[in-house]
């Protein structure tokens, strides 16, 4: 069954400002006129997280043929999001969202159970947001095998 999120097709995209691994604030609004790719993931160097990371990476010409940014969001530290690029040598932005407040506009920041345990984290989630700021596309909960195909296919269906 499909996890019900706060976030639908339609909506306009909640506005957040983070700090990227370069240090440099960003904004929802600072991909105004441009499609935006806004994954949720995890934790930085994890075998889920670091597969969604690479493969976005490696689609990042096909997404930039289309007009679109990706950006990635995890609760983890600049410092840590740049030990992250660099070791697995990333392209995708990402930012940092320590006090969780653009997970939780996102819906992305829910309850998870894990080994009968249950707990607050990170729900791995994507939004395809149009250069209005309109939400276009949303994947509730990535399975990261084939997602980036998908992510990309709806976005070329889109601007069709």
């Amino acid at each position: 069954m499909a996890r019900e999120i706060k976030v639908s097709i339609g909506d306009s995209a909640p506005s957040f400002n983070l700090e990227s691994s370069t240090g440099d604030a960003v904004s929802r609004e600072s991909f105004s006129g441009k499609w935006l790719v806004l994954y949720f993931y995890p934790k930085d160097n994890t075998s889920g997280c670091t597969t969604e990371a690479v493969d976005f990476t490696e689609h990042l010409s096909a997404f930039a043929a289309l007009e679109a940014e990706v950006v990635g969001v995890s609760p983890d530290s600049t410092q840590s999001h740049c030990n992250f690029i660099e070791k697995h040598a990333l392209k995708v932005t990402l930012l940092s969202d320590p006090d969780k407040k653009a997970l939780e506009a996102y819906d992305a920041w829910a309850p998870k159970k894990m080994y009968g345990r249950e707990f607050l984290g990170v729900i791995r989630s994507t939004f395809l947001i149009d250069p209005k700021g309109v939400v276009r596309a949303v994947w509730p909960k990535v399975k990261v095998s084939g997602h980036v195909e998908d992510v990309l296919a709806t976005l070329k269906d889109l601007r069709r």
